[in-house]
């Protein structure tokens, strides 16, 4: 594996002659569209494919994947090109005679890890069938509760199908947003102050797992402020109750937090050490420094991210961590103005692409990890784009092993960036609980 930073003038075909592989597999393992344009600072992801072979007539998704050895899932991860068009029906895979296939990949595999990720119901379906087979977990998002402890529902069942054909665990997610979009600490209070009502949700809450097949609760209160800290932690541990008692597990998402005393409503409603304890496992939230009205930086600088990690691991233990993981970008345009300035919410695959389209040259900060650029529209207003690639997600991921986590945690599986996770399939061996 490496990881190949382009030059001026360097076309995917002079590329490809330098490490001595077909255009098209560097085009496979960075989510690249003919005409293949790049931008100079582009990070490329160069994975050696070590046995290939020809699609014939009557050739399916399992047939290849029976002759070379291997489960369906892999033949997916291998060859991500197939997306969305790859179904996991026998005899349906849509393959073409005269395509390659990878059936050996060159790996690096140190152990297995759990993926998990987020998807609102409106995903695109191709998108997230691309995703799925380097997944553990999906996570639909989200379930919300009335005052009186009633779940607010939404449309699930698709996702949830989804999940099953590629023996992915889906998980329930419950938070305090409401109708406005808004996380709300004045519902988790009326909860808490309720026991009917708190009785009443864990109830609805464990019937509604049961009823959809989901392989346990991500309960998600946020901004709830230190008055609800104590009461939250401990509705926690009888929801976990509850779910285990019923076959499933508790995951509980975590504000990233750098010390016990860290003010700010968003961080004094979560008491480390509390949660995890009452919970199975954590979700870290280690994103989002850079953020919609803030000003342009990295969404998760790794010395930021680090510091996160240090405290967490004094409170919880690592095998029951996700680390969050960013899969967004944002542009911003400049100058930033303070409560003004609104950054718009890109892929981090589209951010390259904006690079070449606009001719902007792509810099790395080595302090936060992290890619960037600006680049200027025809009427000169100037953007600035801070995004993820190859090396920022081997920065990341490094962290996943250096610590002993369980695993990520995906925000979110709406948008491709097909180089991360082939490099994480180089890395680590997915789990699929729900297979």
């Amino acid at each position: 594996m490496q990881i190949h930073v382009v030059s001026p003038g360097q076309t995917l075909y002079a590329i490809g002659r330098q490490y001595g592989i077909a255009p098209g597999f560097i085009a496979r393992y960075n989510g690249l569209r003919e005409p293949y344009r790049l931008a100079v600072g582009q990070a490329l992801l160069i994975l050696r494919p070590e046995q290939a072979v020809t699609v014939q007539t009557g050739d399916t998704l399992f047939s290849v994947a029976q002759a070379a050895g291997v489960s369906p899932l892999e033949i997916l991860r291998m060859n991500p090109n197939l997306g969305g068009q790859a179904r996991l029906f026998p005899g349906q895979a849509r393959l073409f005679p005269g395509q390659v296939l990878v059936t050996r990949l060159e790996q690096n595999r140190t152990r297995p890890v759990e993926v998990n990720g987020y998807a609102y119901p409106y995903v695109n379906v191709p998108t997230l069938r691309g995703i799925l087979p380097f997944a553990s977990d999906l996570t639909p998002f989200t379930y919300g509760f009335t005052a009186q402890g009633t779940l607010v529902g939404m449309d699930d069942e698709p996702l949830i199908a989804l999940a099953r054909l590629y023996g992915v665990r889906p998980l329930m997610h419950l938070s305090t947003l409401t109708e406005s979009g808004a996380f709300s600490a004045e519902r988790a209070a009326q909860l808490f102050a309720d026991p009917q009502a708190e009785q009443a949700l864990i109830g609805n809450t464990v019937a509604q797992m049961l009823a959809r097949g989901y392989g346990g609760v991500d309960v998600d209160f946020e901004f709830l402020g230190a008055a609800l800290a104590e009461s939250y932690a401990s509705f926690v541990g009888r929801l976990r109750a509850a779910v285990n008692a019923a076959g499933g597990e508790l995951i509980a998402a975590l504000a990233p937090k750098v010390s016990a005393t860290q003010p700010g409503v968003l961080y004094e409603g979560h008491d480390y050490a509390a949660i995890a304890a009452n919970a199975d496992a954590v979700l870290l939230m280690t994103y989002e420094w850079g953020y919609t009205y803030g000003p342009p930086m990295a969404v998760a600088p790794v010395a930021s991210v680090r510091r996160v990690l240090d405290y967490a691991v004094t409170q919880i233990p690592p095998e029951k961590i996700f680390m969050g993981f960013p899969n967004y970008a944002y542009d911003w345009q400049l100058p930033f103005h303070a409560g003004e300035t609104r950054a718009q919410l890109i892929g981090n695959e589209a951010a390259p692409l904006l690079a070449a389209e606009t001719g902007a040259q792509i810099q790395f900060d080595e302090v936060s990890q992290t890619p960037y650029f600006n680049y200027t529209l025809s009427d000169g207003t100037v953007h600035e784009v801070w995004f993820e690639d190859a090396r920022s997600s081997l920065a990341k991921f490094s962290l996943v092993e250096e610590y002993g986590f369980r695993g990520l945690g995906y925000w979110n599986f709406m948008r491709p960036f097909t180089a991360n996770f082939s490099l994480l399939n180089y890395l680590y061996s997915i789990l699929t609980p729900g297979a």
